[in-house]
């Protein structure tokens, strides 16, 4: 449902914004609750109204999400985002320590894939009982 149109643009219905932004209405009004978004306006009913400027805010935090940010990490980002005055600096310190940490995760994966790959690998996979699967796995 479109409103009136105010100083920030168009105002559109949490649904209109959710459907722009590419986020469920349950998570604009977690976003909301975290303080990621600013105060948004509402209609004399109590609807919440968002801008242009909130529905950019939404595709932000939906980006960073996809790139593995913490909520907290975003909310550091939306913040350096939304400050003229930021130091690029920060941005990248940001998303270093959290290339740093994709790339330990990824590390991580490698060697559980090679390890079940061997496990499976070695594995007969009949009728007997014996298991180096589980023998593994039982190992303490």
């Amino acid at each position: 449902m479109m409103t009136a149109t105010s100083a920030h643009g168009r105002q559109v219905a949490i649904g209109e914004a959710a459907r722009l932004s590419g986020v469920s209405a349950r998570m604009v009004r977690h976003y909301e609750g975290l303080g990621l978004l600013p105060a948004v306006a509402r209609t004399e009913s109590g609807y919440r109204q968002y801008n242009d400027a909130d529905i950019h805010t939404l595709r932000f935090i939906k980006r960073s999400r996809d790139l593995g940010f913490s909520m907290e990490e975003i909310a550091e980002l939306v913040g350096l985002w939304h400050n003229r005055r930021r130091a690029s600096s920060s941005v990248k310190r940001i998303a270093q320590k959290h290339l740093g940490e994709l790339e330990q995760r990824i590390a991580d994966m490698q060697s559980m894939r090679s390890t079940l790959a061997h496990l499976v690998h070695c594995c007969h996979g009949d009728a007997r009982p014996d298991c180096p699967i589980l023998d593994d796995l039982s190992q303490v």
